[in-house]
């Protein structure tokens, strides 16, 4: 006998309503499973002998006790055919529900579903407000990746999904920390509930400065702001970025390390270097020597969905980075101060695309660590001084040969690099391995 449930969604009500079906799987039912505040709302309709079984993490203990139970009932000849265990879950179970965690830890189980309106389906009913064209992230248990990719990829409505620490006043926040403020903020509490729940419209300033009860959601809208050219010129003059999205950022826009125009990759090669990673097909980017930030940068706007970690030994990267990634609006850049080859990258996504932007006299060895890190199929770019624009002969053949000596021993195949020239700066090549 297949294992099976049958989930049963609920809102906040004291007082649930429940279609008839639904109300008889409950009266013949033995097991029942949900969270504590669950159990209080339904309490009074199960049965006086029903055995309760609380959701609560770790869940594979939870997901324990069914496989006993099930085990239990396949060896118990006098078993009926009602076995199944009654699951109340909020809402739609299936919409980042606990459906979906039974559907994975026990693929083989039988799922019969009564789903209710999920909180940010009620939330735009009391708004008034058309869904069907609202991007949906929760951030229950979860960074805040897809919430910034959201923003960043220029959202226009966006349902989010919080908890204890992705709470109202800390999404409000972190949008006026990256410059999202064009954005009205509606959080619905305890919604269900005819006496406690509550509709609040507010400013991203004055969310942040206040507590909401929980449960809550919260529905973020967009307003429409027309930039000018005079807007455009004055964010130059002040050294801020504008608010439209820009494809090869400005140079003279960035924080410099120490003023120095030299000291970072310059629009067109980042572009190019972006082209060289394959960026649209990666998922974990790794800037190795980030200085100020530009290629993190520029990669977070053109491809939100990547997760990038960016290395830098020097201190002041910490804070040209937090500067920098705030003007243009590119949250979620993970900034590792100190020397790569001594960090524990262990603690980090496994990249598929590494840049190496800087080396301080190290390649060989950030070279071999990359390669030894990354995944089967990475691509790993290096820009270097061409060697016929350098007149000392040490230095001419100091890069680029170490760099495709080093991969090919990684057992690295060397592709085709790109010889770039830009005004009367040195030539330079975009160097590319590919790990098999």
């Amino acid at each position: 006998m297949k294992p099976e449930f049958i989930i049963i969604g609920i809102s906040d009500a004291p007082e649930p309503h429940f279609a008839a079906e639904a109300l008889e799987r409950i009266c013949k039912g033995k097991v029942f499973s949900g969270g504590k505040r669950h159990h209080e709302i339904v309490r009074r309709w199960l049965p006086e002998s029903a055995v309760w079984i609380d959701i609560t993490a770790p869940l594979d203990a939870v997901f324990e006790q069914y496989q006993q139970y099930f085990e239990q009932a396949n060896a118990d000849a006098t078993t009926n055919n009602e076995s199944a265990i009654v699951v109340f879950a909020s809402g739609d179970p299936l919409f980042f529900g606990f459906a979906n965690t039974i559907r994975r830890k026990m693929p083989n189980a039988t799922i019969t579903l009564y789903p209710y309106f999920n909180s940010l389906q009620m939330l735009a009913h009391r708004l008034v407000l058309p869904y069907h064209d609202m991007k949906i992230v929760s951030l229950t248990g979860r960074p805040w990746h897809e919430f910034d990719a959201a923003l960043i990829g220029d959202e226009k409505k966006i349902g989010v999904l919080t908890d204890g620490n992705h709470t109202p006043a800390a999404i409000a926040q972190r949008m006026n920390d990256y410059g999202f403020d064009d954005y009205t903020m509606a959080v619905g509490e305890r919604l269900g509930n005819p006496k406690e729940e509550r509709i609040h419209r507010l400013t991203l300033k004055e969310a942040s400065e206040r507590e909401f009860a929980m449960p809550n959601c919260v529905i973020l809208q967009k307003e429409e702001r027309q930039e000018t050219s005079k807007d455009n010129r004055q964010a130059t003059a002040h050294g801020t970025a504008p608010t439209h999205r820009f494809l090869g950022i400005p140079d003279l826009l960035f924080d410099l390390l120490d003023g120095r125009e030299k000291m970072i990759t310059k629009a067109p090669i980042r572009l190019l270097t972006l082209a060289s990673l394959e960026l649209q097909n990666r998922h974990s980017f790794w800037d190795i020597g980030f200085c100020t930030g530009s290629v993190s940068i520029e990669a977070k706007l053109q491809f939100p969905h990547l997760h990038i970690t960016a290395f830098e030994i020097r201190e002041e990267g910490k804070s040209l980075m937090d500067t920098n990634s705030r003007r243009f609006h590119a949250p979620g850049i993970d900034t590792v101060i100190g020397n790569f080859l001594e960090a524990d990258t262990s603690q980090y996504a496994q990249p598929d695309a590494v840049f190496i932007g800087g080396h301080g006299g190290k390649l060989e060895e950030i070279v071999r660590k990359a390669a030894e890190t990354m995944t089967s199929g990475g691509i790993l770019v290096y820009n270097c001084v061409a060697p016929s624009s350098v007149t000392d002969a040490r230095i001419r053949t100091d890069s680029r040969e170490r760099f495709e000596k080093t991969a090919m021993q990684c057992g690295m195949t060397i592709e085709e690099p790109l010889h770039v020239a830009i005004n009367d700066y040195h030539p330079i090549d975009i160097l590319k391995a590919r790990k098999p």
